[in-house]
């Protein structure tokens, strides 16, 4: 029997960016466990990013936003989707969000809104005052929202220098700079209020 041996050459291509990951832990501090928090690359120079054609969607189910949290690259259009068995309205009080008003809907009926703006607006319904989410609209497709465990993980970053923020609606905003190079970049925060 005749061995074959087959080289594989690691070839550069000018113009080609490799990509890695950014992942690690943030603890909220005070609160009972750490999730919630949206922890995104910021604005990165001379760089913008179209936004996706497909819509996301935010459910209003047992009264309550799903997702709570639910950050977007700024020009997404969010459907708003009821799937209670009675109305529901959604609003925003924020002028980065436009101060929108979809009135009340009933079951199974969806509205929509675009995020336009960069921001982190607050979701309430006039129906369910108790009722509330957030949508964080960021600059760049690059984010993660963080697990009940405080844990994270942004996919396919370009190779480069940013600046890595974190948000949550409770707790005070963070931010660091980190450096990807084609594999996975640690990234950890401590948050408080």
């Amino acid at each position: 029997m005749k061995k074959i041996w087959i080289l594989v050459a690691s070839v550069c291509v000018p113009g080609v960016l490799l990509a890695g990951e950014i992942r690690g832990k943030v603890t909220c501090e005070g609160l009972s466990d750490n999730a919630s928090a949206v922890v995104y690359v910021g604005k990165i120079a001379g760089k913008t990013f179209a936004p996706p054609k497909e819509h996301v969607t935010v459910d209003q189910a047992n009264r309550v936003f799903q997702p709570h949290v639910l950050p977007v690259l700024a020009g997404t259009t969010v459907d708003f989707l009821n799937s209670d068995p009675y109305g529901h309205n959604v609003f925003s009080p924020d002028a980065c969000a436009d101060k929108f008003n979809l009135g009340t809907f009933p079951k199974g009926e969806k509205k929509s809104h675009t995020f336009h703006k960069e921001c982190f607006a607050a979701l309430l319904c006039i129906v369910h005052p108790e009722m509330e989410g957030f949508v964080a609209v960021l600059p760049t497709p690059y984010f993660a929202v963080t697990n009940s465990d405080g844990s994270y993980d942004i996919r396919d970053v370009p190779d480069g220098a940013y600046t890595l923020k974190v948000w949550h609606p409770k707790l005070k905003a963070a931010e660091k700079a980190v450096t990807v190079q084609g594999t996975a970049t640690q990234a950890d925060f401590r948050i408080a209020r």
